[in-house]
């Protein structure tokens, strides 16, 4: 057998073409995916006064009767609701076409809901209609909730064991520089005016329109076209394309591992992938499943998305003119977007446990210390304004660096290739409900507790980061073997040594059994 330094060598094998394959796969995949969910949740903003005016005119005209401010009110709230419950549905829709489609195929149809509402935008104002917008926003909610689900699941089984939280963190990155770019975008001197403001909301089939060129050119996640389909041949292709043309002994070892735990390989039959109701009734599953839940819950119920909300107030309070503060407002998203960098630079080294309950810690802190500076403020003390200005930077830095990024990652890791879509589907259906509520109830929290808003938020922060510093194992550069093991120790479970040596990598099964070269060593790949 090998020994670990040449397993090491041989996942970095020629790592330039492993390098620029994979980055591409990443940015194509992701230009369609989880940047469009942060871009379109940002670009709403700008035009809410102009869609609330539009709502005004056509019902005006249709009836010749004024709705008054609460019902313009009621119509804009279904309008971003409408976003919410999309998404709801396309995390729904998510598990049943990462099976039947695989990763790739399932992005570059999930164009199609975008392609659809960017029509239904750009053709209201002529129809005379602002239900399309509604509907518009249903459907750009289904593409990112499906985006969201598939695209970490794509990256985890894509990447190499040593740059798997990376690039699955990457995620993040592009859903912060969506938040970013559509805050620019947004201005009032590029699309964020009146009369451009259907052209703002259509935007997002350009970065559709993008994927649908590029992505084709992309190989498949190896793992779905081994274990879920059965194509030995199209796997091998596959990971030979994302390692550079090389295909390591040691990974596909480890993909035979997976196939066999998950009782992918009987008798040369395929195992159906688990449904949720499966996954809930599974006991060996069920402390992963209570991470994710708790980890997607926290990410949507922590209050991120509340205090972009908060902001414009903060910042007027803080003499800020209201004209100027869209430009201060695009601070917020280079936060967030400075942060995801950083925490990618940083999970292969930290870990994914201290990156996440670290953050929670930190946000913890700092909605005492924006909660102190609020009700100073509320009583006249001087500075006080801008010491919340520096509370809300702060705490979009911190989500940033942990939450945002690491929530995405754990159903890849921690569930193996049947339970894994089962998972997204609950782990996305949880973040979907819990932004809607967020979004329903935060006016009224605000109403209700005045300065001491935050307060639930903190709550939900301590509690997430205390239930998963004690129920979450570190997960860097583990297999699933060995991160169901640290499950099991956690809870309590006793671990078989004959069950410990029986899926060590290099014992699962031969590579031989997987292509037809003799030598289990690296297999370099022609052109076909």
């Amino acid at each position: 057998m090998s020994s670990p330094g040449t397993h090491e060598a041989e996942e970095r094998s020629n790592p330039t073409g492993s390098a620029r394959t994979l980055a591409l796969t990443v940015c194509f995949a992701a230009i369609g995916g989880t940047f469009q969910y942060g871009y379109n949740i940002s670009i709403i903003n700008a035009p809410t006064s102009y869609i609330q005016n539009f709502i005004n005119d056509t019902y005006m005209e249709r009836w010749d009767v004024a709705l008054d401010t609460p019902q313009v009110t009621l119509v804009w709230t279904l309008v971003v609701s409408a976003f919410s419950l999309g998404g709801l549905l396309g995390a729904l829709l998510a598990g049943p076409m990462a099976v039947r489609f695989g990763r790739k195929v399932s992005l570059l149809l999930n164009n199609s809901f975008m392609l659809v509402g960017a029509v239904f935008v750009l053709t209201c104002k002529a129809a005379k209609s602002f239900e399309m917008i509604i509907l518009a926003r249903f459907l750009v909610g289904i593409n990112c909730g499906v985006s969201m689900n598939i695209q970490p699941m794509y990256f985890g089984e894509s990447a190499p064991k040593h740059l798997r939280g990376a690039v699955a963190f990457s995620s993040a990155v592009f859903t912060a520089f969506g938040i970013f770019f559509g805050q620019v975008v947004g201005l009032t001197e590029l699309l964020g005016s009146e009369p451009l403001w259907p052209y703002l909301l259509a935007s997002n089939a350009l970065p559709a329109m993008i994927q649908l060129v590029t992505l084709p050119w992309f190989p498949e996640s190896p793992r779905y076209l081994l274990i879920d389909r059965g194509d030995k041949e199209a796997c091998v292709r596959a990971l030979g394309r994302l390692r550079g043309g090389l295909v390591p002994a040691l990974e596909m070892e480890e993909m035979l591992q997976e196939q066999q735990m998950s009782g992918a390989l009987k008798s040369g039959s395929l195992s159906p992938a688990k449904t949720p109701w499966s996954l809930f009734k599974d006991p060996d599953l069920r402390f992963q499943l209570r991470t994710v839940m708790t980890a997607s819950s926290a990410m949507m119920l922590c209050g991120n998305d509340s205090i972009y909300f908060y902001a414009s107030y903060i910042f007027l309070e803080a003499g800020i003119p209201p004209e100027k503060i869209q430009y201060i407002t695009i601070g917020t998203g280079a936060s967030e977007f400075i942060a995801s960098i950083l925490s990618n630079l940083l999970i292969e080294r930290v870990g994914r446990r201290y990156l996440l309950i670290g953050g929670y810690s930190l946000m913890v802190c700092w909605t005492i210390v924006f909660t102190v500076a609020l009700t100073l403020q509320g009583q006249g003390v001087a500075g006080m304004a801008y010491l919340s200005m520096a509370c809300v930077f702060a705490y979009i830095l911190s989500f940033g660096l942990g939450p945002a990024g690491v929530t995405g990652i754990l159903p890849a890791e921690i569930f193996d290739q049947t339970a894994r879509p089962a998972a997204y589907m609950v782990a996305g259906s949880l973040m979907w409900i819990s932004l809607f509520l967020v979004g329903m109830l935060f006016p009224f929290i605000v109403n209700g507790l005045g300065n001491y808003c935050f307060l639930p938020f903190l709550v939900v922060c301590l509690v997430s980061a205390v239930a998963l510093g004690l129920t979450l194992p570190e997960t860097k550069g583990k297999t699933l073997a060995e991160i169901t093991a640290e499950f099991d120790r956690k809870n309590g479970k006793a671990v078989p040594i004959e069950a410990h040596e029986q899926y060590q990598l290099g014992k699962a099964s031969s590579f031989t059994a997987l292509t037809d070269n003799p030598e289990p060593q690296n297999c370099t790949l022609g052109k076909a």
